[in-house]
């Protein structure tokens, strides 16, 4: 056997900290920063100066919040900190990181559907704070906004849809379905489930701000991978957008982040001029006609749903194979809802690898990743970063 490193035996020595005098143990051996003690701010304080800090109108916490199942309030935590903290640690957050944002199998440095959760929350959250509005609440929505997503990216509401009555809307599943063990506050299950824009109106402005952030993170970064990529040209872009808001992500994100926030604070509405507006609408339907809709993409979409339906009918035929053995009827309503449930929450290695373990699926008919159809082109120059620090 190998013997310790230096590093390990100096990692190995951090185990038990630096004892001080009066019985604290601190991380790290010499002085440390201190506070004024007394100075934590338990929830109650917080509720109280967020309720003086907060715009009229913004989403205040109450207690433990507005919940299916009564709970008792955190001492340190406000209701919608909680909410945020749950969805973080949630098995359902971390799938994310497994599944299909706009490419199946993407390279290293393109987004997965975790990633652009994560950027929606930045994009959200500073508008919220900029604006006045409850950042936790903002957070907690945008967070848990795509928990709803199967494997596969969109293409996975059309292979699901047909198994349900009502269809399957991403949002509405992740809120109803995904999200409901979480006991999250009424306001938070809300703007998940109608950030998208064919849904009713979020309830709160915080929702609201959650729906533009969603779609001003994804077209801005979707294009930008599909750049990094050799997919497009960022000079293929309409000259009239990009005098409005540039040609890089960071740019992007700066013009629709100032947007959204003039117009809350002017109007008291959570949009953005028109011209800006127009703006994003453009760069949304470039996206959707040179990435969303290329013959490979619909290719990888329909792969994708070949490849879930065969999984949904297996499981549904079988409910007593499910990891939490369903006693159902094989084929029945139930047993189909069990299956749409189990396999909406794989990963795409996992949904994939099951239909070529479990069902002898042939691996050529799999979903391809980008590199089938990028790497046998030149390496595309690196899209240069944008010196905005919104991006």
């Amino acid at each position: 056997m190998g013997e310790l490193t230096d590093r390990s035996r100096v990692w190995v020595g951090t185990m038990a900290g630096h004892a001080q005098p009066g019985g604290i143990v601190t991380a790290h051996g010499d002085r440390e920063p201190m506070v004024v003690p007394g100075s934590v701010h338990g929830r109650v304080a917080r509720e109280e100066l967020e309720d003086r800090l907060l715009v009229a109108g913004a989403t205040r916490a109450a207690g433990a919040g507005d919940r299916f199942r009564q709970e008792q309030p955190d001492p340190e935590r406000t209701c919608f900190e909680r909410d945020r903290d749950r969805v973080l640690h949630s098995t359902a957050f971390r799938r994310l990181a497994g599944k299909t944002q706009v490419f199946v199998y993407p390279a290293d440095h393109q987004r997965t559907r975790l990633t652009h959760a994560l950027e929606v929350a930045q994009v959200a959250t500073s508008v919220a704070r900029a604006t006045g509005l409850n950042v936790a609440l903002t957070e907690a929505i945008a967070l848990g906004h795509d928990c709803g997503h199967g494997p596969g990216g969109h293409a996975s509401e059309d292979a699901f849809g047909e198994f349900l009555d009502e269809g399957y809307d991403h949002a509405r599943w992740g809120a109803d379905v995904v999200l409901a063990p979480l006991n999250l506050c009424r306001e938070t299950l809300d703007g998940v489930r109608n950030h998208s824009w064919s849904r009713p109106s979020p309830a709160t402005p915080e929702g609201c701000v959650v729906s533009w952030a969603d779609r001003i993170a994804y077209t801005a970064h979707d294009l930008e991978d599909a750049a990094h990529a050799g997919i497009v040209s960022l000079h293929d872009l309409p000259r009239d957008v990009v005098e409005v808001c540039g040609r890089l992500r960071g740019d992007q994100l700066a013009t629709f982040i100032h947007a959204v926030v003039d117009c809350v604070s002017r109007n008291g509405v959570v949009g953005m001029r028109a011209e800006v507006a127009d703006a994003l609408a453009a760069l949304r339907a470039f996206n959707y006609e040179r990435i969303y809709t290329r013959p490979e993409s619909l290719a990888q979409s329909d792969a994708v749903i070949a490849v879930l339906r065969a999984l949904v009918e297996h499981y549904a035929a079988r409910p007593e194979t499910l990891p939490a053995p369903q006693r159902v009827e094989p084929g029945s309503a139930a047993a189909v809802r069990a299956a749409v449930t189990y396999v909406s929450g794989m990963t795409d290695r996992y949904a994939f690898r099951s239909a070529v373990e479990l069902l002898g699926w042939d691996p050529a008919r799999l979903p391809q990743g980008i590199d089938s159809y990028v790497s046998a082109a030149p390496v595309p120059p690196a899209v240069p970063q944008s010196r905005s620090s919104s991006g």
